[in-house]
């Protein structure tokens, strides 16, 4: 991408007192950026494998991590200089609602457009909508000054094996995914998708930067 996740933090934790991280994952992000980040730093999870993980790696790190949803964070109001969301759902009246005046609000996410080239080969497959509109419009409305900028790729894999294991183990892509009940649609998808690069599907991610009014 022609943007660094790492850097746009970094740039923008500058100065900041205290840093929340939403949807952190097992928290392997976080942690590569710790010592770049101010002391306060918490972090949120909600899915119930991940919580416990991103607990026992960042708690040495110094970070706090807090298993809640996007939707109802249990911190006051403008707690943070700075909120993250890297691939997690954000409520924009709630990720604001705990940012400081002045503060800025960073999130990248998984583009409306990603692996496009795989959708016709299943029915079930999820539209999640134009959330990159939504999100800036939603900020605006709230009086931040909003950047949005968006990238596709095309992406080589060596064969279908790991992008099958990719929509198996994220099921809002496909939900119910089965390799053999599915075996004629992912074969089709693979006839389809491959060239002497490898299994080729386009990749698309966009970055919100959002500044609340001070």
């Amino acid at each position: 991408m022609p943007w660094s996740w790492a850097g746009v933090v970094r740039e923008h934790a500058r100065g900041a007192r205290a840093v929340l991280d939403l949807g952190t994952g097992g928290g392997e992000r976080l942690a590569e950026m710790r010592a770049e980040l101010p002391a306060r730093l918490v972090a949120t999870e909600e899915w119930h494998v991940n919580a416990p993980v991103a607990r026992a790696r960042l708690a040495p790190l110094g970070v706090e991590a807090v298993r809640a949803t996007t939707a109802a964070l249990p911190f006051r109001d403008a707690s943070f200089g700075v909120v993250l969301s890297r691939h997690e759902t954000i409520v924009p009246d709630e990720a604001l609602r705990v940012l400081g005046p002045g503060g800025w609000l960073l999130t990248q996410q998984v583009g409306m457009h990603q692996w496009r080239e795989a959708r016709p080969f299943f029915e079930r497959w999820i539209d999640h909508g134009d959330h990159r509109t939504t999100y800036a419009e939603a900020l605006r409305a709230a009086g931040c000054t909003v950047e949005s900028r968006e990238h596709e790729q095309r992406v080589a894999y060596p064969n279908i094996g790991p992008f099958v294991f990719m929509l198996a183990v994220a099921p809002w892509h496909v939900p119910d995914l089965d390799p053999e009940r599915d075996l004629d649609a992912l074969l089709a998808m693979e006839r389809a998708c491959t060239t002497d690069d490898g299994f080729v599907v386009s990749e698309c991610h966009y970055l919100i930067t959002a500044r609340k009014p001070a």
